[in-house]
């Protein structure tokens, strides 16, 4: 091999590693994307078969429950920033189970479940509303789950709960704090046994695609040199803090803490800061960015036990005890390096996910007895039946 021809597939390598890093830094938007237009096309839908049927309140539970199918939850990497994404597509999978445990499909049941003025209101009619505001939707998220287990039954993949609870660990850290996780779930109205059963069928899919994946060593580095400060800690500083409305009061306890108060004991009976002063005024350990800029530059200029002067925010003002720091870490590359590969595998086969659903829902023999399409017109290897 020549010298040209030695710098020409050097080059080539180059714009490869360069197109698959720009592939994982663009991914979560185009996840977004995804996620965005197909809640409106499924609203839109679903709207549209129920609106005439139903009174407006009742279009707004719709509206609740539309979401995108299964298969798009199944391609949704949870990590990074599309954590929220990945548990707001988590939440629609309850509606299968409310369907299914009404009645099964081809039972019938008079049973009484409400009555109105006396009039009854069967569990059928109940069924039925139910099949009209998204059992299509359902019984396709249903097929695409057994395809999934079978697929993995073949492939000898199994998930255990260690495997998801370190999945769920890494989603967790892209939240502030388990409050801000727990809140998310809650306002897509999920728990966290319902997270870990999705996040199973994910992980599923990440490891029957895995071996179709290329992730090489170049690539894990490059990820760790251009990333390398956020994938440590930052420098963190814990202050304590005494919070009143004007700075006649500030100067008053500057003057006390300066003849020898206690700051706790004073944080206790005269701050106004709700959060903190019955812990004697501490905030505990936080990062650049997390407070007010007068309030972050000050708390970080002090040294261990010393006072500040008073310090005006919007808040109000404040006097900052500093009381411990930490200074920032950066991880080896060793340390991250299989953290990373996992993370670039997940890409990869998030990518390789749609065309393999397609390609087992083509070759799979599926009876859907709720599709409206014919055989022509619906997905390959699926069979109406009207």
């Amino acid at each position: 091999m020549n010298n040209n021809e030695s710098q020409s597939n050097k080059k080539d390598e180059e714009n490869e590693l360069t197109a698959k890093e720009e592939r994982y830094t663009y991914d979560n938007e185009e996840q977004q994307d995804k996620l965005s237009e197909q809640d409106a096309a499924i609203e839109e839908e679903l709207l549209k078969e129920a609106g005439e049927e139903l009174p407006e309140d009742a279009n707004d539970e719709i509206r609740a429950a539309a979401a995108p199918s299964n298969t798009e939850a199944a391609q949704q990497a949870p990590k990074g920033g599309s954590s929220k994404a990945w548990i707001a597509i988590s939440a629609i999978l309850a509606i299968a189970l409310i369907i299914v445990l009404i009645k099964p499909p081809f039972g019938g049941s008079n049973e009484t479940v409400a009555t109105v003025n006396g009039v009854n209101i069967s569990k059928d009619r109940l069924y039925d509303e139910l099949v009209l505001a998204g059992g299509a939707a359902t019984l396709d998220n249903l097929i695409t789950q057994e395809l999934i287990g079978q697929e993995a039954k073949a492939a000898s993949v199994t998930v255990s709960d260690a495997d998801v609870t370190a999945e769920i660990d890494l989603i967790k850290k892209s939240f502030g704090s388990d409050e801000e996780f727990n809140a998310t779930l809650a306002q897509y109205g999920m728990t966290l046994e319902s997270l870990q059963k999705d996040t199973k069928v994910n992980l599923t899919i990440r490891k029957i695609l895995e071996p179709q994946t290329d992730v090489t060593d170049a690539e894990i580095q490059k990820f760790y040199d251009e990333n390398k400060a956020s994938l440590g800690t930052p420098e963190q500083v814990q202050a304590s803090h005494i919070l009143v409305a004007t700075k006649e009061e500030a100067d008053a306890i500057l003057a006390e803490l300066k003849q020898g108060a206690d700051f706790a004991t004073l944080a206790k009976e005269k701050s106004t800061d709700p959060g903190s002063k019955d812990n004697g005024g501490d905030l505990g350990f936080f990062g650049k960015g997390a407070m007010v800029p007068e309030f972050e530059e000050a708390a970080f200029a002090l040294k261990v036990n010393e006072l500040s002067g008073v310090v005006q925010t919007e808040h109000g003002f404040h006097i900052i005890k500093k009381t411990a720091e930490k200074a920032a870490v950066v991880p080896t590359f060793e340390e991250k390096k299989e953290e990373i590969r996992k993370q670039l595998v997940a890409t990869e086969a998030n990518e390789l996910s749609e065309a393999w659903m397609a390609k087992i829902r083509e070759k799979a023999k599926i009876t859907n007895t709720l599709a409206t399409e014919t055989p022509a017109e619906g997905a390959a290897g699926t069979e109406a039946v009207q």
